[in-house]
C-alpha cells in the first residue's frame, strides 16, 4: 500500500525533489540518496522496456508491471505516472486499485486524449474539462487509503493557453485531486500565475530541454509549488554515458581512462550480492 510519507511530507510542508527513475539500476541508485520521493517516468519506461516514444503505445499491463518491481525493490515513496488511466472511467478505477495495490505512494493522471502523448511535446489534444473531472471523481472514489495521492494533470496550456490550463486546475482541485499539476507553462511568471490562482499543492515539472525553465528546488518552493521532479535526468544522463563509453571502445578497442565507471564492487553491493554470498556460505555444501 502507499507510503504515509509522502502525505506527511506533502501536509507539512516540506519541498518534494524526486528524480526521474525508468528501471531498476536507476531506481537502486536513486533510493540510495535520501530523496523524498521517486518519480516512474513513462517516458523514461517506455523508452528502456520497448525502445520507442511514449505516444500510448505502453499498456497499463506494461506499467504495472515494471512500477510493481521498482516499487518492490526500494524504500522510498513512489510517484508513478499513470497516463490517461488507459482509457475510460472504469480504466482509471481499475488503474487506481492497481497501482495502489503495487505500492505505488502517488500516481500521476493527465487529461489527454487516449492515446495520449509526452508533454512538452507538440500536438497534444485534451479531453473536455468535465470528462477529466469525471476520472478524478472516480480516482478519489476508488482509492482505498487517503494515503494513495491523486495528482491530477492537464496539458492544455500549450494547446488552449494558460488561461485555459488554471481554470482545469481549479477544476481538478475542486473535484478533489491531493496535487495539481499545469504541465508546461513557459516562464517563470506563468508559473506564478498559475501557483496565485490555484489553492492546491502543485507540481512542477522540469524537464532537460522542456517548455519550462529549469529552477531549483529553493526557487520553486518560494513560487509556491510543492514538488518538483526531474524526470529525464536518468535516462538523459545513461544515454550520454553510455554513447561515450561505447564510443571509446569502438575507438580505441578497450576501455580508456577517459571513462567514469562505476566501481563494480560497489555495483555488486547496489544490485544485492551481499546477501546471495551470505546466503550461500550459510547454505553451502561441501
Amino acid at each position: 500500500m502507499a507510503d504515509p510519507k509522502l502525505k506527511s511530507a506533502l501536509s507539512s510542508g516540506d519541498f518534494i525533489l524526486a528524480p526521474g527513475v525508468f528501471e531498476l539500476v536507476s531506481a537502486l541508485i536513486a533510493d540510495s540518496m535520501d530523496f523524498k520521493a521517486l518519480y516512474v517516468t513513462g517516458y523514461g519506461t517506455v523508452a528502456s522496456y520497448l525502445g520507442l516514444p511514449d505516444a500510448g503505445i505502453a499498456t497499463y499491463s506494461d506499467m504495472i508491471n515494471r512500477i510493481s518491481t521498482i516499487v518492490e525493490r526500494t524504500k522510498t515513496p513512489v510517484i508513478a505516472d499513470g497516463d490517461t488511466g488507459y482509457g475510460g472511467l472504469l480504466n482509471v478505477r481499475h488503474t487506481v486499485r492497481g497501482y495502489e495495490q503495487a505500492g505505488v505512494s502517488a500516481i500521476q493522471l493527465e487529461d489527454q486524449e487516449f492515446p495520449k502523448k509526452c508533454g512538452h511535446t507538440p500536438n497534444r489534444r485534451v479531453i473536455p474539462l468535465e470528462d477529466m473531472v469525471r476520472k478524478i471523481e472516480v480516482a478519489v472514489d476508488s482509492r482505498r487509503s487517503d494515503d494513495f495521492l491523486i495528482i491530477a494533470r492537464t496539458d492544455s496550456r500549450t494547446g488552449l493557453g494558460l488561461d485555459e490550463a488554471i481554470r482545469r486546475g481549479q477544476a481538478f482541485a475542486k473535484a478533489g485531486a491531493d496535487v495539481v499539476f499545469v504541465e508546461s507553462p513557459e516562464s517563470e511568471e506563468e508559473m506564478k500565475r498559475v501557483s496565485d490562482a490555484i489553492d492546491a499543492p502543485l507540481f512542477a515539472n522540469m524537464v532537460n530541454g522542456g517548455r519550462t525553465p529549469l529552477l531549483s528546488a529553493d526557487r520553486l518552493k518560494e513560487l509556491g509549488y510543492a514538488i518538483g521532479i526531474h524526470p529525464a535526468i536518468g535516462f538523459l544522463s545513461m544515454g550520454a554515458a553510455l554513447r561515450s563509453a561505447y564510443g571509446d571502445l569502438k575507438e580505441h578497442g578497450e576501455t580508456t581512462d577517459k571513462i567514469d565507471l562505476y566501481n563494480f564492487q560497489e555495483f555488486n553491493e547496489l544490485l544485492g550480492f551481499k546477501d546471495v554470498w551470505e546466503f550461500e556460505k550459510k547454505f553451502a555444501q561441501d
